[in-house]
């Protein structure tokens, strides 16, 4: 029993060969015929860089108050979502506050309260996308403030709180536990 041993042939692996090499050299030059674009410096990766994580990683520095946040929420944020957090829906604000084990129920109301499983959730989104009109500029001082506010018209910390990385990251929020975890691996790359 002989068996035969087939070989493909060398003008086959030439060719494949010839095309990897030829897309290579298109994409490099291709990259190089349009002539824009640079490398960003680590103060406009930093400007971007604001993502909060639900461990308490990627707070930045600074604090606020409850006592600050009534201000900033009255001067920056009331037109939209209300004086009393209920929500402008002719402004397009949803309501903040209230709806507390509502979620799952026919009468569901997603607010901070009663849907985001995490105090860096309200952060994170505070700072990049409010107020509406002019999104991310609030300093994290006013994030902070606002958000011990927010947190506090929840009824979820107290009315002297101060809300900075480390006491933002040990906010227990009332719906942390009505999410199903993630289990798949690439949730510890971030070791």
């Amino acid at each position: 029993m002989n068996k035969k041993l087939t070989v493909p042939s060398c003008g086959a692996t030439i060719a494949a060969g010839a095309f990897v090499v030829t897309v290579s050299f298109t994409a490099v030059a291709g990259a190089e015929k349009f002539g824009f674009g640079s490398t960003p410096t680590e103060q406009e990766i930093a400007a971007i860089d604001i993502d909060v994580m639900s461990d308490g990683r990627g707070y930045p520095k600074g604090s606020g108050t409850v006592a600050q946040g009534k201000e900033v929420y009255a001067s920056k944020c009331a037109a939209c979502h209300g004086e009393n957090m209920e929500g402008v829906k002719e402004a397009g604000g949803a309501a903040l506050i209230g709806g507390r084990g509502s979620i799952g129920t026919p009468k569901t109301k997603k607010t901070v309260e009663s849907y985001w499983p995490y105090a860096s959730t309200l952060f994170d989104y505070t700072k990049r996308a409010m107020p509406f009109n002019e999104p991310g500029s609030l300093s994290n001082d006013e994030v902070y403030a606002v958000s011990a506010y927010i947190l506090h018209k929840a009824n979820i910390v107290d009315a002297n709180a101060t809300m900075n990385a480390e006491t933002m990251s040990k906010v227990e929020m009332p719906n942390k536990d009505g999410f199903i975890p993630d289990p798949r691996p690439d949730i510890f790359n971030y070791r």
